[in-house]
């Protein structure tokens, strides 16, 4: 079967449209470059793409002026669409975006203006000197609200010297049909907003996705209430909180075993490793606090209170060591770890301006601390207030009096099992 037969449409697995898509990407990643940030490479390709809308435009513009025996007004829009693509060609080339948006923006703005002058003004060209108003749009999108001031300066100087010039140079005016000027102003009207409506949805769409970026990037680094604090309050956020469980974790022998790896597969295995955590940190709806090399934090309690802290950090603390045992098994590596956990009281606040971290301090957290560097390998080391929120449902064996840096001899036990409850 024929095009002609089915119409011209592409039948399924017609490579045609693929073929168009591909072409179009190649085409608005003209000028990208590799290290270009996502917002970069919106603003390029966007630019590519007004590029392309508007210079068939021109070139329309043109072949109308001339079947309405205006020659010297169709000069105008051929020589913006010409110089538009040896702009597209140099941009190409050399990848310079300041100088593609500056240069576009400028025969945008100044060509309108010449051809409302040589047509002998506002009426007589039908309003074309509206396609100069994309410059100044054009740059609160491309070149950012500082700039743009200026082009809407330029935009306005220039029409108010269209007003005065276009009787002075070509007193008659254009002798242009009614109709003519009619469909004219229609066009100029229509396709303007077009694109500036084009250009507006545009960046509010590029805002949008940045402040999803800037807010996917705080929930990373702070809690969910914190981070809508952060972004609704501009004193410091700082918080009590009365009863809250802390862990720590470290990975025994990190030094000797961070001596032995090449260095990526030894990031690659805390990765492995943290990421886990990570994934345990959300099942059991804790708050990991941060990393410190091969020490991992995380909070239960904070920012969101909840009864049971010190029973989620205990059964977190459980399948961390298996994770550890899984990363072994996985890198034939020898991983095991030491963990402390201690409840209390808590203060938790943001600190830093530039970057953020949400911290917290007090002696729980010195003690949870110190359980995991005072602890053995293997060992989930807890202070008394831990044990006694633990004791009824878990199996602990005292360690005695520790001798702990900073606090003297301190009681602690070691966690065991949860306890086996007798079937009913």
């Amino acid at each position: 079967m024929t095009d002609a037969e089915r119409g011209g449409q592409a039948l399924p697995g017609d490579p045609r449209p693929r073929l168009l898509s591909l072409l179009a990407v190649r085409l608005l990643a003209i000028g990208a470059e590799p290290g270009d940030s996502a917002d970069e490479q919106a603003r390029k390709s966007l630019l590519v793409a007004v590029l392309f809308i508007v210079w068939p435009a021109g070139v329309l513009w043109g072949v109308l002026y001339l079947v309405f025996d205006e020659p010297v007004a169709a000069l105008f829009p051929w020589t913006y669409s010409v110089l538009s693509l040896v702009c597209l060609a140099i941009f190409a080339r050399r990848r310079s975006y300041r100088f593609l948006w500056a240069v576009e923006l400028l025969l945008i703005l100044v060509t309108p203006a010449m051809l409302s002058v040589a047509l002998g003004g506002l009426v007589e060209s039908s309003g074309v000197i509206l396609w100069s108003l994309l410059a100044p749009v054009g740059a609160v999108v491309f070149a950012g609200p500082t700039h743009a001031w200026r082009w809407f300066a330029a935009f306005l100087a220039l029409l108010a010297a269209s007003i005065v010039l276009a009787p002075l140079l070509r007193p008659d005016g254009a002798d242009l049909p009614e109709g003519a000027v009619l469909a004219f102003a229609g066009l100029n009207i229509a396709a303007v907003s077009a694109v500036v409506f084009g250009l507006l949805v545009s960046f509010a769409r590029q805002r949008e996705l940045a402040q999803q970026r800037v807010e996917s990037l705080l929930l990373n680094i702070l809690p969910d209430e914190i981070a809508q604090r952060l972004q609704a309050e501009r004193q410091a956020i700082a918080d009590h909180y009365e009863e809250a469980s802390i862990l720590f974790a470290d990975v025994v022998d990190f030094t000797p075993l961070s001596s032995r790896l090449d260095p990526r597969a030894l990031v690659s295995l805390l990765d492995r490793l943290f990421t886990s955590f990570d994934d345990l940190a959300d099942r059991y709806g804790v708050e990991k606090i941060k990393t410190i090399g091969d020490c991992y934090m995380v909070a239960a309690g904070v920012p969101r209170p909840r009864p049971d802290h010190a029973h989620a950090l205990a059964n977190m603390a459980f399948d961390m060591h298996d994770c550890a045992r899984e990363c072994v098994s996985e890198s034939g590596e020898d991983m095991q770890l030491r963990i402390g956990i201690s409840s209390g009281p808590v203060v938790a606040g943001v600190i830093g301006r530039r970057r953020f971290l949400y911290d917290l301090w007090g002696d729980t957290v010195n003690m949870a601390s110190r359980m995991e560097s005072h602890g053995s390998p293997g060992m989930i080391q807890v202070t008394r207030p831990t044990w006694e929120l633990l004791r009824d449902e878990y199996e602990l064996e005292p360690r005695g009096l520790v001798p702990v840096k900073g606090k003297g001899e301190v009681e602690t036990w070691q966690l065991v099992r949860p306890r086996v409850r007798p079937a009913a």
